[in-house]
């Protein structure tokens, strides 16, 4: 049989590096994609390969799967990791950084689905395993793009999940909770660079005092526990349809269907008050 071939986007850091490692050690030819291909190089150091891909770019993405085509004439797995967190108020983030933000998220993840889609559709198998977040379930301030981009992920990936079942192929989300990756500082960063010194500007420094406490290491997980995540729902014979993680994911999860939405706002107001 075959090695199952596998391409993995944001593989530069974090989740993306982490899960390129992990399926490597498990026996996948493993392609990872990024922007940044310098940063790659422990990727390639442990025998996977390393492509420029720039997922707002249509050119890249289909030179990425092209090549990925002509050396080994499949992709069985997808793991659309690209993405990042654009924070700031709604007021404050400029329409253009709004539309980069889906780009990246959501139209990214779209358009690397479409192009691996027909050569997973003629074999009857595959996965796609698309990253959203506990963000996708529940809301903060300043976090209006963000998070409407992850809720787009589960609306996707669940319309996307019984359309592709008729044909062999599983649809699989990924909901991570509080993990250190770099995506904390860049929404912190973001955050203060859009709404630090507006009408918003309290809710932007109790949002950073927040996020510095939840990316420290009592309670951010390591990467390697989405990476585990992700491998064990690609080599599942019938993999969950969700997958969310660490345990304190599951339980903010819990949360948020338990609670009325004036209840969960309480909680998001007390979490990430400000004026």
């Amino acid at each position: 049989m075959p090695q199952r071939v596998a391409l993995v986007t944001g593989a530069s850091s974090g989740i993306g590096e982490a899960t390129a490692l992990e399926l490597l050690q498990r026996g996948f030819v493993v392609y990872g994609g990024a922007r940044r291909v310098e940063r790659m190089q422990g990727i390639a150091d442990r025998g996977g390969r390393i492509l420029e891909l720039d997922v707002t770019d249509d050119d890249s993405m289909r030179a990425a799967v092209d090549t990925i085509l002509a050396e080994q004439g499949r992709v069985d797995v997808l793991v659309n990791n690209a993405g990042y967190g654009s924070y700031g108020a709604l007021e404050d983030v400029p329409i253009d950084e709004a539309r980069r933000q889906f780009e990246v998220n959501v139209f990214g993840l779209a358009r690397l689905t479409q192009l691996v889609l027909p050569g997973m559709r003629e074999r009857r198998s595959g996965t796609i395993v698309n990253i959203s977040s506990i963000g996708g379930k529940i809301y903060e301030p300043l976090g209006s793009w963000y998070h409407a981009t992850k809720f787009a992920v589960e609306g996707l990936s669940d319309s996307l999940r019984v359309e592709l079942q008729p044909h062999g192929i599983d649809v699989v989300i990924i909901e991570p909770g509080a993990i250190r990756t770099e995506w904390n500082g860049i929404s912190r960063d973001g955050a203060v660079a859009q709404s630090g010194s507006t009408a918003y500007a309290g809710q932007a420094q109790t949002l950073v005092r927040t996020y510095e406490t939840v990316d420290g290491p009592r309670l951010a997980a390591d990467p390697q526990v989405v990476a585990d995540a992700i491998a064990k729902a690609v080599t599942a014979r019938r993999p969950r349809t969700r997958y969310a993680v660490p345990s304190s994911a599951k339980l903010v999860l819990f949360l948020r269907w338990l609670l009325p939405d004036r209840a969960f706002d309480g909680v998001v107001a007390r979490v990430f008050g400000g004026s």
